[in-house]
């Protein structure tokens, strides 16, 4: 859940989506098909070394696993960056907050809160970040600039050896490319103060290319207190060769900050204390930066593939919130502040071997992946952002080692397997301000996994996954003794490393032309939903879980310019212990489901519809109070000239649906309330029907 005080407790178009093997980390080949560039995936990369081809490509690894296309992402509109994520079938991101803080994400009946249990990786680099400020594996995706994705993948469960720290609802990697099909340059102006300028382009530079891209962006939004966005972006690389035998260098810098309209009491608005828009603390809102640098290396021969990472991040974030007002300090307020300063280092390495054994076609790969965290951080009360007082203040010193093996056999021509192990090592030391909750902690842990697929038959494969998985909490909640609050409370302290469990049936089918469907049954358990809550600076054990769910997602492409997607998951999550507050687990959706539309050729009108379906969650355990349910819609529609010019509108919430893009249930105290506040809803409304325009050239 959001690291809130304790309380009680659509997708694009994929109809070219990649569903064949190749070889590992191949850029996608998708037919070309309209997109912002006017090119397809394939058309921007450079040629591929011919090479053996895995067995395990990660689209073949299990029935919810996909590789899409950036073309395919880039097709439909989106109101802010984090949301072109919603190309994972099951997937909503929201936002509580201002649009430079990382976006709310959902899936199999998780809130993942800001990434705990999804982890996300840019161009190799991990996106979540442990023990941070904010809250356990934050994952700021704002520095992604949708038009350079070059391609997607998705696996979801705990049943890949290479997926580790965060991965157990889902992992998602996004690849950048290494050349862009045409020079791009291209200006947004939108409602409420949308103000976007992209420029993108690729030359040759020796033996190799450059890359370079650059954003600026601006944005208010709806709301009484302006947002403020005010956003630079950059990226530049230098790569030779191909990703299977070549290397790049890439250097990446971003910065933003904004006032943010947090998630407000919904009595407020009904008693007349403030609008649908409006704010109750007008003083909140941060900054944010990050910048890296990156090379990568890989090398094929006889014998299999050499991939190879290093990268260096260097990030800072700092957020002024409000989330209950008045309850704690009736005098000045509850606003807090908190920073996160880090360096983070970080390597991964795989070798896989190809092979016969007894005659039969096998693959294994070994991989180490590495990264330390030096770490500045805390927690203070301010209020109007002058500083009151601190609450905690930390250095600390993380680090993590995943060492991880698999095997693929191909044992018939309709049967190959997959059985893999993982061993994980994090560890580090706390320097506080109190020194009680000094101290250092380690911990290990062993993840076992296996798959199975059988077929083709009848253009149908069948898929079974096994597998046991982590996620790691922050670091000071193993360290912690005493109540950072008060000093001298006792405090429990938590695991360093949870457990997960889980496992997954599905098939995926192609026996109609231009169709593929998927369908898979998953359940996946938790020890314990332990998380550190940064609102706080203490620790919240959380209760035993299980969810059991079923996902169908389907892409249907009748004809080379027109595509259809539909996407539907419904999960049941619950506590498996005994308590007489309830079993539901707050937060977590039931149903999810998307659909979308996309049509046009490389020349001449285009367009796409999307609609994305979010659930009612539970807010609270007995299900007494629960969220809205929303519906929206976006739409595109645009034309594209033979010299490149593309004029384009985009309508977002097409239908101005009034309902929340977050909810949550706790205690606020709103001035001249009695002192215990209040129990009630805290929403942040969905933004109302919003149009851009876009004039953009490809030359």
């Amino acid at each position: 859940m959001e690291t809130l005080p304790q309380i009680a407790i659509d997708a694009p178009s994929r109809g070219s989506r990649s569903l064949v093997r190749r070889p590992a980390r191949r850029a996608t080949t998708h037919p070309a098909r309209p997109g912002p560039a006017g090119a397809s995936a394939a058309e921007a990369a450079p040629p591929v070394s011919a090479g053996p081809t895995p067995l395990s490509a990660p689209q073949d690894q299990s029935a919810s696993a996909q590789v899409i296309s950036g073309v395919d992402i880039n097709a439909m509109p989106v109101s802010r960056v984090g949301e072109v994520l919603e190309a994972v079938p099951g997937l909503v991101v929201t936002q509580h907050s201002g649009e430079g803080k990382a976006n709310q994400y959902f899936l199999r009946g998780f809130n993942l809160d800001h990434g705990t249990d999804l982890a996300i990786s840019v161009d190799g680099m991990p996106v979540n970040m442990p023990t941070h400020g904010h809250g356990q594996g934050y994952a700021d995706i704002n520095f992604l600039i949708p038009e350079l994705i070059g391609a997607l993948t998705l696996r979801k469960g705990p049943y890949f050896a290479d997926v580790g720290d965060f991965g157990s609802a889902g992992a998602v990697s996004i690849d950048y490319l290494r050349a862009m099909p045409n020079n791009l340059a291209e200006v947004t102006l939108g409602s409420f103060g949308y103000r976007r300028l992209l420029g993108a382009g690729s030359t040759k530079a020796g033996e190799g290319t450059v890359l370079a891209a650059f954003e600026a962006n601006t944005y208010n939004g709806p709301w009484d207190v302006p947002d403020n966005v005010r956003k630079l972006n950059g990226v530049l690389r230098y790569s030779q060769g191909t990703v299977t035998d070549g290397f790049s260098l890439t250097g990446m810098a971003y910065a933003n900050r904004w006032t943010s309209t947090d998630q407000v009491a919904q009595r407020a608005i009904d008693q007349g204390v403030i609008g649908r828009y409006g704010s109750l603390d007008p003083t909140n809102g941060g900054n944010s930066s990050r910048f890296s640098l990156s090379g990568r290396f890989a090398r094929s021969s006889d014998i299999g593939q050499t991939d190879l990472n290093a990268y260096v991040i260097r990030s800072s974030m700092q957020l002024y919130n409000n989330f209950t007002y008045y309850l704690d300090d009736p005098v000045n307020g509850d606003q807090f502040n908190q920073y996160d300063r880090r360096t983070v280092v970080g390597l991964n390495g795989t070798q896989r071997f190809d092979y016969r054994f007894a005659g039969l076609p096998v693959e294994t790969r070994i991989g180490l992946q590495g990264r330390a965290d030096s770490i500045s951080l805390g927690l203070g009360k301010t209020m109007q952002r002058d500083w009151l007082s601190t609450v905690r203040a930390d250095d600390v010193a993380e680090r993590s080692l995943g060492l991880w093996t698999d095997t693929t056999v191909r044992w018939t021509d309709w049967l190959r397997t997959t059985a893999g192990l993982r061993e994980d090592y994090v560890g580090g030391r706390v320097v506080s301000d109190t020194p009680a909750n000094s101290g250092s902690a380690s911990a290990t842990m062993t993840s076992p996994t296996i798959g199975i697929v059988l077929g083709p038959w009848v253009s149908t494969e069948l898929f079974g996954n096994a597998g046991t998985g982590l996620h790691s909490n922050d670091i000071r909640g193993a360290t912690i003794t005493v109540n950072p609050t008060d000093k001298t409370t006792p405090a429990d302290r938590v695991p360093l490393l949870v457990r997960s469990k889980g496992a997954e049936l599905g098939l995926r089918n192609r026996s109609i032309p231009g169709l593929t469907t998927s369908l898979a049954v998953f359940v996946l358990d938790f020890d314990s939903e332990l998380l550190f809550v940064g609102d706080a600076g203490t620790t919240e054990a959380s209760r035993p879980s299980r969810r059991v769910g079923v996902e169908w997602s389907s892409q249907y492409r009748p004809l080379p310019w027109l595509g259809f997607d539909l996407d539907v998951a419904y999960t049941r999550a619950r506590f498996t212990d005994v308590d007489p507050a309830g079993d539901l687990i707050p937060g977590a959706p039931a149903w999810v489901a998307s659909a979308g539309l996309t049509f046009g050729r490389e020349a001449g009108w285009f367009g796409a519809l999307k609609g994305r379906y979010f659930g009612s969650r539970p807010l609270i355990e007995d299900g007494s109070e629960r969220s809205l349910a929303s519906l929206i819609f976006n739409a595109r529609a645009g034309y594209r000239f033979d010299n490149g010019l593309r004029f384009q509108l985009d309508v977002l919430n097409l239908f101005n649906a009034s309902t929340n893009q977050i909810e949550y249930y706790y205690l606020s105290r709103l001035p001249g309330e009695p002192l215990g506040g209040a129990g009630d809803r805290h929403v942040h409304p969905a933004e109302p029907l919003a149009v851009r325009l876009t004039l953009a050239g490809a030359f």
